[in-house]
């Protein structure tokens, strides 16, 4: 008999089934016990009246792994609207050591830390596993977008002979004797990749040493990176970015809609033109001063409020950030230097993306380095093909995990991150 799940289950009433999964809850009452199964579509509810199969059930322990044959019967109050009866029920291994928090409970009520210390366990709670369902529905709206905008996904070097973000802390590891990093980014590859398929993408990781121990940065997590070439500006950047979102929130509504369910929350509408300003802007309307050269975390999320009052917008893009602040091989703005052609976009409030318009003449990248104090050097493998001829181009990054967090309402973006790297953890 071949084992389904529990989704399944309402198709199969009057049917003898085989399930299996995790004892997720025993109920043991006088003349009835009740065993929720659990597995990776749901849970099932077993009824078990026989004496023998209950003295059995009494020895089992939560988180058990175990396999119940048994027959499906109507029942409106029970998960689905079914539930499983005349049971025989066989462990599939010893009896589980309960973990330290209880996962039958609607919220994990343990500490974030502990939750992260027994990550393998708290991310079996139905609350914990729908944040990841919907992260890996992002991901899968991303491809999904791209690959019908005639992208190429790409997979390049993690380990890097030089840093890509100026001024950003690196890892530094030994290689074979020599120094290398971990990246910071696909940066240079994905913009050396625009000179081979014009348009491309890739999803994978990256690491950032920066002591941050905030609620909204890690040292390692997933960029959803984005690079197309002959664009007339970062205007046109900002227009796959906003179809790409919206792609991403029609791929969480058509593949984890239960998750969203579990979670509670409401998916936000993409505008068909997000609302954007000018960081000059940004500033007075943040009551920033005019001669600040960044937006503060308190800024972006009075623009949020802005956004969300003058335009009901849950997004907002910020342009022209100081030159200043931005990577050396960003495209200035023609009419304004100290400004850039770049980008930031809010996300209710907080930072997700940062993109624009890259530099994509040779003159001008050893004007840029050259202008920054540093040497062409490091970047001589990158900076040399601008020599053979690169179209005009940009891109993005999108922060997966701290856009799942923002999605999700968590507090914290360790809390929708399956094994969070950060400041102090390096396990499980």
């Amino acid at each position: 008999m071949q084992r389904i799940l529990s989704a399944q289950l309402p198709a199969q009433v009057g049917e003898t089934v085989r399930i299996a999964g995790w004892v997720h809850r025993r109920r043991l009452l006088k003349s009835v016990a009740f065993l929720i199964v659990r597995d990776a579509a749901g849970l099932s509810q077993v009824v078990v009246t026989d004496p023998a199969v209950r003295a059995a059930l009494e020895k089992l322990t939560e988180e058990t792994v175990v396999e119940v044959t048994a027959t499906v019967v109507a029942n409106p109050t029970a998960p689905a609207g079914v539930e499983l009866t005349d049971p025989t029920v066989r462990p599939l291994g010893p009896a589980a050591v309960p973990p330290p928090f209880d996962l039958y409970r609607p919220t994990l009520t343990a500490t974030l830390p502990t939750q992260l210390d027994h990550a393998p366990t708290a991310l079996r709670h139905p609350t914990r596993s729908a944040a990841l369902r919907i992260s890996a529905a992002a991901v899968a709206g991303f491809r999904a977008t791209l690959d019908a905008g005639d992208f190429v996904e790409i997979h390049t070097p993690k380990v890097v002979g030089s840093s890509t973000e100026s001024g950003a802390n690196v890892f530094a590891l030994d290689w074979f004797g020599r120094p290398a990093y971990l990246a910071q980014s696909p940066q240079f590859y994905k913009q050396l990749m625009v000179g081979v398929f014009e348009r491309v993408y890739e999803v994978g990781p990256v690491f950032r040493a920066e002591p941050h121990d905030t609620v909204r940065h890690l040292a390692q997590y997933t960029s959803l990176d984005v690079e197309l070439g002959f664009v007339a500006d970062h205007r046109d950047v900002m227009a796959v970015l906003r179809d790409t979102l919206a792609g991403m929130l029609a791929g969480v509504a058509d593949r984890a809609g239960a998750a969203v369910a579990t979670l509670g929350i409401g998916l936000p509408e993409v505008p068909a033109e997000i609302p954007a300003v000018h960081f000059t802007e940004a500033l007075r309307i943040a009551g920033a001063p005019a001669d600040e050269p960044d937006l503060a975390p308190a800024h972006e999320r009075a623009l949020g409020e802005w956004a969300r009052a003058e335009h009901g917008s849950d997004f907002l893009f910020v342009t022209g950030y100081p030159m200043a602040k931005r990577p050396f091989y960003t495209h200035p703005d023609p009419r304004r230097p100290a400004y850039s052609n770049g980008f930031d976009l809010l996300f209710r409030g907080l930072e997700l993306v940062t993109g624009g318009q890259r530099l994509h003449r040779y003159d001008d990248y050893l004007a840029a380095l050259a202008a920054r104090g540093e040497p062409v050097e490091p970047y001589a493998g990158y900076v040399d093909a601008f020599r053979h001829g690169m179209p005009p181009h940009g891109g993005f990054a999108i922060g997966l995990e701290r856009f799942v967090a923002r999605l999700t309402g968590a507090a914290n973006v360790r809390e929708v991150t399956a094994f969070p790297r950060d400041l102090h953890r390096l396990t499980p």
